[in-house]
């Protein structure tokens, strides 16, 4: 009888408490090693836990909202030694080349699969001449790298030689497996659709496992031969990291995905959404084969038409038909100290490509006096000295800002499809820096809290944000932000839209400048305002007349009570 095995949660960093999405088996499902069992999603990321073997879940002790953390018990698994020899099976196309001479003892030591990888291969050993495939209009394309050489054994997709036109970088790959014979390019070569470029001499065993395991995912029929080369990834950024919008989690905007931790890894890597990618794994898991045959067939496309790339489910992203990012060994000009970017930086700065890229921004500059105000500032925090509280002008400014959003309910409302969505609560972002990273805590009902609660709150969230103690809800829903640069200087800026609000505030260090008051020139406090707006939902217009009301009530705050 065999003994049950104890499934955990295994080591998820610092993450403690994080919900369960998804429960992805049940009670008498068979699961081979590394299948994802559950998806956790914190406020962060979404990752899945995979079975550490083979075996047939015998019970499922978490269910849909449940929290766990490291250890926490989630299945119990029951047997699992006959199916394990396929999750090897399945993992043998991703391994590394010298591991796949052994793949065809494996294959002939289990069971055969139920997938079309596992059909026998053909006998044979005859001359196969590799010609350059359908690489859409381009022609006379110069060979910048050979990656073979004569009596190389190759196998199936593996990448001959490289082609570069003047928009992309190429792989041609091989069709089969099987020996190089002879090489008919070389480098500075110019070679179009049906050159002959390779001779292959007897096709291995491994060439039908390969062929079948990959074709499924690559979406055009051309993708293979213009599979991007190393070089060209970062060139795929702009075009594979599409993500949905702010709110929204991969499963809202995308089917569900089943992938190991390694694999969603590999794919974060490459800018891909797991989502995206179709699966021919077992049930629909995806592989780390599939993923990159996704890559193959979305840098494909660009090079092909010069089109931009519709993202899938309706175009919630762009392509960008730009040059690959230059990679250049820096140590060659002096020493350099590398400093990997902080989690913070990694997620808020994907994010920030995606709302400058696909948000019209425009932004319009005003200036408020706020001398007055700042002298009631000083008083009030004379005033409230023993209770610890200190009213910042950003307090202030939170509260006119909610004033200014009910008279301009444009600003305070954000577009889903052709339909805006006028929101009757107002939740106020600020940006707060932090040792890691830009994050954006939210003031809830900023319109029902008093000056003092407003400023209390603030300090306690910003707290928070410099301890790395902030949670996922106070960081979200929020309907208009405002990004402060006051305390350290500066004029004017454009900040950037979170989406997915349809405006930001930026506020800069206020100075004393001469003002005509109609008799002579005095001295006032001027702060500088940059409002940056979705030009989709806002005119310039309503952009400046939503500044020059602000500023008006910052300037006579008794107007906030109007």
């Amino acid at each position: 009888m065999s003994q049950a095995i104890e499934v955990k949660v295994p080591d998820i960093g610092d993450y403690k408490d994080i919900p369960v999405i998804e429960v992805l088996v049940a009670p008498g499902d068979t699961v081979e090693a590394e299948q994802s069992l559950l998806t956790l999603e914190s406020d962060k990321a979404t990752m899945d836990v995979p079975s550490p073997s083979a075996g047939t879940v015998k019970e499922v002790k978490v269910k849909v909202g449940d929290t766990v953390s490291e250890g926490t018990l989630i299945v119990l698994l029951e047997g699992g030694a006959a199916t394990a020899p396929a999750a090897k099976k399945e993992a043998a196309p991703a391994a590394p080349a010298q591991k796949q001479e052994a793949a065809p003892k494996q294959a002939a030591a289990s069971a055969p699969a139920p997938s079309a990888s596992s059909a026998p291969a053909p006998a044979g050993s005859g001359s196969i001449e590799v010609k350059v495939p359908d690489i859409g209009d381009y022609k006379d394309i110069p060979v910048i790298e050979i990656l073979v050489k004569e009596g190389d054994t190759v196998e199936a997709e593996q990448a001959l030689l490289t082609l570069e036109s003047d928009k992309a970088t190429m792989d041609v790959p091989s069709p089969s497996a099987g020996k190089v014979k002879s090489i008919k390019v070389k480098v500075g070569d110019n070679v179009s659709e049906g050159t002959l470029i390779v001779e292959l001499e007897g096709a291995g065993s491994a060439a039908p496992a390969r062929a079948k395991a990959e074709p499924a995912p690559a979406a055009p029929a051309a993708a293979p031969a213009k599979a991007p080369a190393p070089a060209a990834s970062q060139q795929g950024t702009s075009l594979l990291a599409e993500a949905p919008a702010i709110g929204a989690g991969e499963g809202s905007t995308y089917p569900s995905s089943h992938a190991s931790p390694s694999v969603r890894k590999f794919a974060r890597e490459l800018g891909v959404i797991v989502s995206r990618v179709k699966g021919t794994g077992p049930k629909g898991r995806i592989t780390q084969a599939d993923v990159t045959a996704f890559v193959k067939g979305v840098m494909s496309a660009p090079a092909a038409s010069g089109a931009p790339v519709a993202a899938a489910g309706g175009g919630t992203g762009v392509g960008l038909d730009l040059l690959p990012w230059p990679k250049i060994d820096f140590t060659k000009f002096g020493p350099i100290d590398p400093q990997p970017l902080s989690r913070i930086k990694k997620i808020s700065g994907a994010n920030l490509h995606r709302n400058w890229v696909m948000i019209p921004h425009v932004t319009n500059n005003d200036e408020a006096d706020i001398t007055e105000l700042e002298a009631l500032r000083v008083t009030l925090n004379k005033e409230n000295e023993k209770s610890g509280i200190k009213v910042t002008m950003l307090a202030f400014v939170i509260k006119a800002v909610v004033a200014a959003l009910k008279k301009f309910p444009t600003f305070n409302a954000s577009l889903d499809g052709d339909t805006l969505v006028l929101k009757q609560y107002y939740h106020i972002g600020f940006a707060a820096d932090t040792p890691n990273g830009l994050v954006v805590p939210v003031i809830r009902d900023a319109d029902k809290k008093g000056l003092l609660q407003i400023a209390q709150e603030m300090a306690d969230l910003s707290k928070l944000a410099r301890d790395g103690k902030l949670k996922g809800e106070q960081m979200q829903g929020g309907c208009f932000s405002i990004s402060s640069l006051g305390g350290i200087g500066g004029t004017h800026f454009t900040p950037i839209i979170n989406a997915p609000e349809v405006a930001i505030l930026g506020l800069s260090r206020g100075a004393m400048k001469p003002v005509w008051d109609g008799k002579q020139f005095v001295p006032r406090l001027t702060l500088p305002m940059s409002l940056s707006y979705d030009h989709r939902v806002i005119d310039g217009a309503s952009a400046a007349r939503f500044n020059a009301y602000l500023g008006g009530l910052l300037a006579d705050f008794r107007r906030v009570i109007l």
